[in-house]
Formats: structure tokens, C-alpha cells, sequence
């Protein structure tokens, strides 16, 4: 027996012991147990008869190669890797959803026990997730009009881990405030005012950045058509209105990604990344989003696979007031954004 094999039956041995050891206690997972003794088994089987596996090596038409049966466990072992790192992503984007649904219940229950969330709900409520951003927040909530239409407008501040007074600025300016005990990122903060809006049976939902880049006196612009009956879902274009001279990397993947959700979708989209919406609640009730950062898309596409009516309005995109911009790197931030159009494309 060659060194090569009997270091093959050596690890198989060990792999096979410590397979046992680890999970005959508490940690007893049977589907582990059995995936891991079956590699084993099958690394020591090989390597005591190297002709078991010939079956293998003539399916793969590798029998004139001289290393054929090689090639074959090679393969082998590289579709058994495929399958459990696909199998180990899917168990850990399933403790991802419940980490999240516990954050966000936790975050529910922390503000029913401050407040009667019914009581406190407006007809419109502007939701805005904010890190650390208490010097724009102090322009921006004064800004936000008391009402529109005859309908009372009120503001929901999601605190996402901050370590700077945005509590504080928001609580100061008459708004509700809720905080995630950690930074989660835009898309979940915003899943968490969704919940309360849901729980109080909210009307309308605004969505808007809190670094001032959207202007408060544009609400109005988005409603509109939710008022009126034409729409379900309403997005604050700066395609189709004005923008302040910003990255020319960021302008044309606007354009970019704005083409390629028209294109999969069917419908055209001049902004796919506006943070800057407005929809009615019961409409979007539905909607599956799972996304913590790069959402701004997700919205978008699950609305339009749920059929709702969109609109796209104009609005003028500013730059930030204060602070530094949370997107990092354009090219970076345009690399997740893609790969999350095609995901909830695909999802």
C-alpha cells in the first residue's frame, strides 16, 4: 500500500472517531452524523480497494487516463463539497431570518410597552432608519409637514445602533423612536418600522434617508397618487427630476441597474436605488424582503412580481448635509447591488 493510501485510511480512521466522539452527546445532529461517517467510509473504502470506485471513473469516461481513478474521487469530493457548502449557506440564512424576527420583536415590544401604538400612528408615517446621523435629523424632522391633504403626517425614527444622539434629536422633535440594539443596516431597520406600521394598522408609509439628501417638502409629490387611488407604490425619481453633481460612477449605475430591472422585469424603472418612496401598507403586506443593505431594489422588484400599481415621480436628490456617506466604495456598493437584483430576481 502506497504512503499516499495509507494516509488516505489514516485520516478516514481519525475522521471516522472523531465523527462519533463529537456528536454522540449533546451536540447529536443526525443528519451531520451521517453525512460526515459516509465521507469517511467512503475515504477509507477507496483507500483499502481502489477498484471500488472504477464504476465512478468509467461513468466519467475516465478509464484511458492514467490517473483516472483520481480524477474521479477528485470530482466526487468536489460535488460533495458543492453540496454541504450549499446545504451549511441555506441553515445559515435560516438563523439569519430568525435572528432578524427576533430583533424586530424585540424592537415592537420595546416601544407597545412606551407607548399606545395606535394612538401614536398617523394616517402618513415618514419611516426613517438613521446611524448616527443626529446633525442631519435636526434639520430634516422640522422640516416634515404636520399634514397633507387633511391628513396628519407623523414621523418614525429607527435608530440603528447609534452611537451619537440620534436618539435623542429624533425624541426632541416629537417623533417616535425605536432602536436596534446593534447596526443592522437600512434594510432591516426599515423591515422593523413595517412591523409597527403593520401592528397599528398604518395607512401610509414615506421612506426617506435621514442624511438630508430628500427633501421633506416633496412628501406631498409622493402621496398623491396613494390619496387619489393611482397607485400602490410611488417612487421619488432623480432620473426623471434633478440631482446635485455627485459620483459619475454612481450616476451611470443608476442608469445600469435602472436597464437591467426594466429588462427583467418588464417594467421600466428609471431609479431603481431612490430611497425615497411612498406606499400604502396593506398593499405591500405581502412582500417578501429579507435584505439588510443594497433593499432599496429588493422593494422595488417584489412589488413589481406582486403586481402593484408603481409610479415614478420627480424629485431633486441632494447631497448630504453632514457626515460621510455609509455606502462605502461605489464600485464595491455596485457589485452587491447587482448580485441583489439578481437574487431577489431569482428568489
Amino acid at each position: 500500500m502506497s504512503n499516499l493510501r495509507l494516509l488516505g485510511l489514516a485520516f478516514g480512521i481519525i475522521g471516522l472517531i472523531s465523527t462519533f466522539l463529537f456528536f454522540r452527546g449533546p451536540k447529536w445532529n443526525r443528519f451531520n452524523f451521517i453525512l460526515l461517517s459516509l465521507f469517511n467510509l467512503v475515504l477509507i473504502v477507496v483507500t483499502v480497494n481502489p477498484d471500488s470506485i472504477n464504476f465512478l471513473r468509467d461513468l466519467l469516461a475516465l478509464q484511458e487516463n492514467q490517473r483516472g481513478r483520481l480524477l474521479a474521487l477528485l470530482i466526487l469530493s468536489n460535488i460533495f463539497l458543492l453540496f454541504f457548502t450549499f446545504y451549511s449557506r441555506s441553515r445559515i440564512e435560516n438563523l439569519r431570518f430568525q435572528f432578524d424576527k427576533l430583533i424586530r420583536r424585540m424592537g415592537v415590544v420595546t416601544l407597545e410597552e412606551a407607548v399606545a401604538l395606535k394612538d401614536e400612528i398617523r394616517p402618513i408615517m415618514v419611516v426613517i432608519p438613521a446611524l448616527n446621523e443626529a446633525d442631519n435629523l435636526e434639520d430634516l424632522l422640522r422640516e416634515i409637514p404636520p399634514d397633507i391633504d387633511g391628513l396628519a403626517v407623523g414621523a418614525l425614527v429607527v435608530d440603528d445602533g447609534s452611537e451619537d444622539r440620534t436618539k435623542e434629536v429624533a425624541a426632541g422633535h416629537g417623533s417616535m423612536v425605536v432602536s436596534n440594539p446593534i447596526n443592522r443596516g437600512g434594510g432591516a431597520a426599515l423591515r422593523l418600522g413595517y412591523d409597527i406600521l403593520k401592528r397599528a394598522s398604518g395607512d401610509i408609509c414615506v421612506t426617506m434617508d435621514a442624511d438630508g439628501q430628500h427633501q421633506p417638502s416633496e412628501i406631498p409629490k409622493l402621496v398623491a397618487p396613494l390619496i387619489k387611488g393611482e397607485a400602490d407604490f410611488v417612487i421619488g425619481s432623480r432620473i426623471l427630476g434633478q440631482r446635485e453633481k455627485d459620483s459619475l460612477f454612481r450616476l451611470v449605475g443608476v442608469y445600469t441597474f435602472g436597464w437591467l430591472i426594466s429588462l427583467l422585469l418588464g417594467q421600466k424603472i428609471t431609479d431603481p436605488s431612490s430611497g425615497f418612496r411612498a406606499f400604502k401598507m396593506n398593499s405591500t403586506s405581502a412582500l417578501n424582503l429579507r435584505e439588510d443593505q443594497y433593499h432599496t431594489s429588493e422593494l422595488i422588484i417584489e412589488a413589481i412580481k406582486k403586481n402593484l400599481r408603481i409610479r415614478e415621480v420627480p424629485v431633486a436628490i441632494l447631497k448630504r448635509k453632514y457626515g460621510k456617506s455609509k455606502k462605502g466604495r461605489d464600485w464595491i456598493y455596485g457589485l452587491h447591488f447587482a448580485r441583489t437584483i439578481i437574487k431577489t430576481w431569482w428568489r
